[in-house]
């Protein structure tokens, strides 16, 4: 119970009785978490392995929910369910690889190793875009690594992070080790708060904005937390004159109208070469006009929801009419279907420049940006000038100009002639502000655990 002199105005209340519900959490996880710590590692991964297979097995209802929570298409939260899955079962295996190392000793009767063990008690803190695959994505490893996770989904998807969690309860997961802490979006920071500044969390995980990071990363500095920080992306696709066209156009689809371009590393900015610039803004807009449908993501052949709030379109339609206000041309689309509804046409605009806003920061709706470049130099220029660098596209046929160009890019992801770059076994992750860490992969084990180095000095010889 919440002391009676706490209690006061209304939103206060609530916002106290956030951080009670998350303080509460954090002490109940301190226990939880030292007792998982000691199930063998084995046991451990065993547990995630039901978990994975329970969420396959119910891969219909949680993409149902998803799809009426959020929006995208049943098809594509299908396939959202598929790669949350691919998270728990990569680490369940990873779990078992968690090897030390040996190292030369300083003397004859020394020896000296390494071993790794959990961090403790993990936080993180999930968006709505893709609420079951950021949440498996972090919960994975560091379930695998012997850490509790508290979780707190994004305000606008809280069903679908509570579906998939009593699934992990269901294969034997304790629900104190991994809880879900939902708030209302206007309260929802007290909960960010207590996770970032109680001294018993000792690592926060966070997927959105920047901005969002940025405070996170302030409040977590205070009891110098650890952090994975996978932030804001303004992604170049860039399209060279020796490119497999309709390759790349494929690439595009895949890349920016996934989930009506809600996605961090959905490509933002098109960048194709002078020679190949009409044919591949021909191809775009028939490929746009035959395979993108807008509408209810529950019925067949839809590929394009809705955007998430009216923010969200609101923010869409200023970019597309500052770029139009600026001399951009408009392709297609360019409109939201109905004026009080949340679906956003499937847009592409050409002659945009580097000065409209629409090349300077994340769009997050279906708008295809098309900026024309002349040389190779050019086109790395202009790509790297964010510093929001999280994926990258290039699509070429010349095999020196992938090694130069992969390796100038400076982004932390680079996507060579696909669209489609994300997977359980890859570090995910971006430089500069777009983040802190790598997700995925054995890099996705690591950031979970603590390197303890051993200096064992044997007996005299």
């Amino acid at each position: 119970m919440l002391p009676l002199e706490t209690i006061g105005p209304l939103p206060s209340c609530i916002h106290l009785f956030c951080c009670w519900v998350g303080h509460q959490a954090v002490t109940a996880a301190t226990k939880a978490q030292r007792d998982w710590a000691r199930v063998p590692v084995k046991e451990r991964a065993q547990k995630l392995k039901r978990w994975y297979h329970l969420i396959m097995d119910n891969e219909d209802y949680l993409a149902r929910l998803m799809t009426t929570e959020q929006g995208k298409p049943l098809a594509e939260a299908r396939g959202e369910v598929a790669y949350a899955a691919s998270f728990v079962d990569w680490f369940a295996e990873e779990a078992l690889r968690q090897y030390g190392d040996t190292h030369p000793p300083g003397a004859g009767n020394e020896r000296i190793y390494t071993i790794h063990q959990p961090v403790g008690v993990c936080a993180c803190i999930t968006p709505w875009n893709f609420p079951l695959a950021m949440l498996t994505r972090k919960a994975g490893p560091a379930l695998a690594a012997g850490c509790a996770m508290l979780a707190k989904p994004a305000a606008a998807t809280p069903l679908s992070a509570q579906a998939i969690s009593a699934l992990a309860y269901e294969a034997g997961i304790p629900e104190a080790l991994f809880p879900v802490l939902t708030c209302d979006h206007e309260h929802s920071s007290a909960i960010g708060e207590e996770l970032t500044t109680n001294p018993a969390v000792r690592k926060i995980s966070f997927t959105g904005s920047t901005h969002v990071g940025s405070i996170l990363m302030k409040q977590a500095a205070g009891t110098i937390k650890r952090t994975s920080m996978e932030l804001g992306g303004n992604a170049p696709f860039i399209v060279m004159d020796d490119a497999d066209i309709p390759a790349a156009v494929d690439g595009a689809i895949k890349s920016k109208f996934r989930n009506s371009g809600q996605t961090c590393i959905c490509a933002n900015r098109f960048f194709v070469q002078d020679a190949v610039h009409d044919r591949f803004v021909q191809l775009l807009h028939d490929a746009m006009r035959e395979q993108l449908k807008l509408g209810n993501g529950l019925e067949d052949g839809v590929t394009q929801g809705p955007l998430i709030d009216e923010s969200a379109v609101q923010k869409v339609e200023e970019l597309v009419q500052d770029a139009l206000d600026k001399g951009a041309t408009l392709v297609a689309g360019g409109r939201r279907v109905e004026p009080n509804a949340w679906f956003f046409e499937p847009t592409l605009l050409t002659d945009v420049s580097s000065e409209m806003k629409i090349a300077q920061g994340e769009i997050f709706g279906p708008v295809a940006a098309i900026q024309r470049f002349s040389t190779e130099e050019e086109a790395l220029q202009r790509a790297n000038s964010t510093e929001l660098g999280l994926a990258s596209y290039l699509f070429t046929k010349d095999i020196d100009r992938v090694y130069r160009m992969s390796e100038g890019l400076e982004f932390g992801m680079v996507g060579v002639n696909t669209g489609l770059i994300s997977n359980a076994g890859a570090p995910f992750g971006g430089v500069k502000q777009a983040g802190v860490g790598r997700e995925g992969g054995s890099h996705g084990l690591h950031e979970y655990t603590e390197v303890k180095y051993i200096n064992l000095k044997l007996g005299q010889q």
